[in-house]
């Protein structure tokens, strides 16, 4: 298929702003060579949740979706000195090429993975920890479930961060059979009744397409 000019430009960014190292790239190269699907975030994504974490001065850092730890990489690049994050990763296979990224990168003290659903791990968290950054990029059709558990974790001040909610404008589709879509409507839905949270939504073209972020701060 014919690149489209919002990939090139991504490319240009990515290049004049000097966004990716070592890590990350071996983190994408690894990710291949597993087989892992190629649904990370963006180079130039991913340094935008690093300037996020960054300014937020980010000490616990709560990512549900982990895949090869590509974006956990760009969360670690953001930590406070003495910062942790907690990834939650279904797959097995996914979380094993990601601890030998997270490694190679120089994180692996500071990053946590934990195997399994993660609607089981949240409970567990919850009688443990608390964070101030969360960042949900997993399963979408259990984005509404996951907004409850962040809220329930989230210290007050805390940033949150969705992936994916555009989907290339289907998210407009009230009568779309897809239950990824219809997960990101009740996650909207859920966000437009919740006082918890303020919220906006940034909607982004690039390598990955066309599709979307929610930023918000939990009171």
């Amino acid at each position: 298929m014919e690149k489209q000019t919002w990939q090139f430009v991504d490319s240009y960014m990515t290049e004049r702003l000097r966004i990716g190292d070592e890590g990350l790239d071996a983190a994408l190269a690894n990710n291949r060579q597993k087989g892992l699907p190629a649904i990370d975030v963006s180079p130039t994504q991913g340094k935008l949740l690093t300037l996020l974490a960054r300014m937020k001065g980010a000490k616990r850092v709560l990512e549900i979706g982990t895949l090869g730890g590509y974006s956990t990489i760009c969360l670690a690049q953001g930590l406070s000195d003495t910062g942790k994050i907690v990834t939650l990763e279904y797959e097995p296979k996914h979380a094993a090429c990601a601890k030998e990224n997270i490694a190679f990168a120089g994180y692996a003290d500071q990053v946590d993975i934990m195997v399994g659903p993660a609607l089981e791990s949240l409970p567990i968290l919850h009688q443990q920890q608390s964070f101030d950054f969360i960042f949900i990029d997993a399963d979408k059709p259990n984005n509404p479930h996951y907004l409850k558990w962040a809220l329930k974790l989230a210290v007050p001040g805390a940033v949150l961060i969705a992936d994916n909610v555009i989907r290339d404008g289907e998210v407009l589709n009230g009568h779309s059979t897809d239950p990824r879509v219809q997960g990101i409507r009740t996650f909207v839905e859920l966000l437009e009744q919740e006082e918890r949270i303020e919220a906006t939504a940034i909607q982004t073209v690039g390598e990955k397409g066309y599709d979307g972020f929610i930023l918000g701060i939990v009171h």
